[in-house]
């Protein structure tokens, strides 16, 4: 097992980030990753410790908790380092537990604990690790920079340093170029250090929510709104008339006026019922608007909007909020994944992961999936139709989509309308995404959907009814090879969306049936369960059809298929037609697939749980080792898989279609952008493995 100690060689390094960063891009390379905080810094009272509270919520590690710098700095003027080493160790130990890498976070420099390099430098050698220096790159020369780097590899010895990670530099800066110039500086010159990660500074990670203002100015919430999602991209301090901030009443704008400004707040109200997203209205000099002006902007201060009010004059409230901390409160977990997942994607950490050697066991960890998913869909490069094109979530995940590689997305919908929502939400619509009118494009498509429905007595102008809908627009577009895959649902039900495909698509060859899989990415390892969306009753034949599936959905995204087939008894312990169905679905489903591992019947929690699988199944290969849970009715399958996402807090990928022709896959009409994001690239990669 190897350790890699985290040291920063100066101020606002961003440590914390970076740690939180290294343990992502390890466990996106299929390790298992344990981390340790030996020692809290800037606690108070009860707060949890940033770096291992973020670990836990977000990477889902269990870290010991740090010994409190209280604790250190009574045992350093007891002169009992030995003791405080001791104790550090002890808490290596059971981080160090089942896992094939520990991430160890260092202290910061901070000029009242002056022993910050004392106890990093005797603390990675206690711990027997290979240090990574984090190096701030913001306002340093290369010289600079390079300074600092030798001074820490004098401490820590040149052979324990694994390399170093440049954090917060330029938007823009050549990786290359920047490396050369820190590597013509002195001993790192003979050292070849790696290089490994250079993290451009990204402004957008830096918004504060309108919470955590209201929070820094102790402020009077006159309306929560979308407080706790609403962040502030920029802030609008207001000594003009209406008319001349109207330009600035942008997505993410936090409107800063005195109460008694009523143009202002009138124009701002405006601006909200108009759907533009502000990050909120501040009111200051404790004056709020005139009650008539109030009424009339009943609407915007109920809605969304959220509005507040302080004591403070407008200039000390400004100056409040620019000194305002860029940490991550502890309780915006939206903003830490969002800075985690910017840092695992400029790290290369394939220089440690040699010094890890191969893991223990195969793995395929949430972050691993997730990862692997995209770095797939970029190199299938597929053509993806969005039939709800002028819907906010789509056209900011087709957005993401575009700038990421992910996929190539076509919008279906009318430009100046997708645009304008575009504008509104504070999306930049990349030129290369493609938006098609349908009613410009739809004339093509009538006469190839009589050809495809013929026998079904389908005529021209039926056809020309039809394709009004956008879905099946864009399934005929899929239909004749435009496309290479489709994904809807935000808006329209499941059956809206599967239709159309049954109709004009049909299934695969050798499919009986359609059926859908969820991903579900659990803490230690993603599971696939199926069907929880189509099918409401399957037959034994039907299920097990839906078991070879989902077994192949398994394997085609890189996890290792083992097939459990649910059912309320395991084994030959209980009878009922609803057990017999089960039964004979896993005899039908092992008769047609000999090397598949499949199992059945069994309870889920023998299934699931090794200890129970262990005592209710001795002689199973896939009791307490599941990775495909497959469900007997759609019943038991949708309340699991919602039980499972809700009350343990799992992010769940799909519904994923099975069995069509051509990948078409549905949305829930809840879905966040990342869902549409994750399903877009699911259909590409769908289509490379189907192409």
């Amino acid at each position: 097992m190897q350790t890699f100690f985290l040291a920063p060689t100066g101020f606002n390094a961003g440590l914390t980030s970076v740690s939180l960063g290294a343990i992502r891009s390890l466990e996106q390379a299929g390790l298992r990753v344990g981390f340790l905080k030996p020692i809290a810094q800037g606690t108070h009272g009860d707060e949890a410790e940033r770096s291992t509270h973020f670990a836990h919520a977000i990477c889902r590690l269990n870290p010991p908790q740090p010994i409190s710098m209280e604790r250190v700095e009574h045992l350093l003027s007891q002169g009992q380092v030995d003791q405080l080493m001791e104790e550090v160790v002890s808490l290596y130990q059971q981080a160090s537990q089942n896992v094939d890498v520990v991430i160890v976070e260092g202290l910061v420099p901070d000029q009242k604990q002056v022993f910050s390099t004392f106890l990093n430098t005797k603390i990675a050698r206690n711990l027997q690790a290979q240090t990574v220096l984090v190096s701030s790159a913001s306002g340093h020369s290369a010289a600079e920079i390079a300074e600092q780097l030798e001074m820490s590899i004098q401490a820590f010895g040149a052979q324990a340093v694994a390399g170093y990670i440049l954090n917060h530099a330029p938007q823009g800066a050549d990786r290359k170029q920047l490396a050369g110039e820190i590597q013509q500086v002195g001993s790192l010159k003979k050292a070849g250090l790696p290089l490994l990660g250079v993290i451009p500074h990204q402004p957008d990670l830096l918004a504060p929510r309108a919470l955590d203002v209201a929070r820094q100015l102790n402020a009077r919430v006159l309306h929560a709104g979308q407080q706790s999602s609403r962040r502030v991209r920029s802030m609008v301090v207001t000594a003009r008339t209406a008319p001349n901030i109207v330009s600035l009443l942008k997505p993410g704008a936090l409107i800063i006026t005195p109460g008694e400004r009523e143009d202002v707040v009138m124009a701002t109200s405006m601006a909200a019922m108009n759907g533009v997203p502000l990050a909120g209205l501040l009111l200051t000099c404790d004056s709020e608007p005139d009650p008539r002006i109030q009424q009339l902007c009943h609407q915007a201060f109920t809605g969304g909007l959220p509005v507040m009010a302080t004591a403070m004059n407008t200039m000390d409230t400004s100056s409040a909020l620019t000194a305002m901390s860029p940490q991550v409160p502890s309780d915006d977990l939206e903003r830490m994944e969002k800075v985690i997942e910017h840092v695992a994607e400029h790290l290369d950490v394939s220089s440690l992961k040699e010094r890890v050697g191969e893991p223990r066991e195969i793995r395929l960890p949430p972050p691993a999936f997730r990862f692997q998913l995209m770095e797939k869909a970029r190199k299938a490069n597929k053509r993806i139709v969005l039939p709800e094109g002028n819907e906010p979530r789509t056209i900011q995940a087709a957005a993401i989509c575009q700038e990421k590689g992910i996929a190539r997305c076509v919008l279906l919908g009318n430009r100046a309308e997708i645009l304008q929502v575009a504008e509104a939400q504070g999306v930049v619509l990349p030129a290369s995404v493609e938006i098609l009118d349908p009613n410009e494009i739809r004339g093509q498509y009538v006469d190839p959907m009589v050809e495809l429905r013929k026998g079904k007595g389908l005529n021209a102008p039926m056809a020309q009814a039809q394709l009004e809908d956008t879905v099946v627009l864009g399934t005929m577009m899929l239909a004749l090879n435009e496309v290479d895959g489709l994904v809807s649902g935000a808006v329209h039900t499941t059956a809206n969306t599967i239709r159309p495909a049954l109709q004009l698509i049909k299934t695969a060859p050798g499919s009986s049936i359609v059926s859908s899989v969820f991903f579900m990415l659990m803490p230690e390892q993603v599971y696939v369960y199926g069907d929880c969306a189509v099918n409401p009753d399957p037959t034994a034949e039907q299920l097990a059809d839906i078991a070879i599936q989902s077994a192949d959905s398994a394997t085609a995204f890189g996890i290792t298929p083992r097939v459990a087939m649910i059912s309320y008894s395991t084994g030959s312990s209980g009878s009922g037609s609803d057990v017999e169905k089960v039964r004979e679905a896993t005899r039908i489903a092992r008769e047609k697939r000999p090397d598949l591992l499949i199992d059945g019947p069994m309870q889920y929690d023998a299934a699931s749980v090794e200890s129970v699988g262990r005592q209710k199944a001795p002689d199973s290969q896939v009791a307490g080792r599941a990775t495909v849970f497959v469900f007997p009715d759609l019943n038991t399958g949708n309340t699991t898989y919602k039980a499972v996402q809700r009350s343990a807090n799992v992010v769940s990928v799909g519904p994923m279609l099975q069995g069509l022709r051509k990948p078409v896959n549905d949305l829930s009409r809840g879905a966040l952008v990342d869902d549409i994001v994750y399903t877009i690239a699911l259909t590409a990669l769908q289509a490379e493995q189907q192409g």
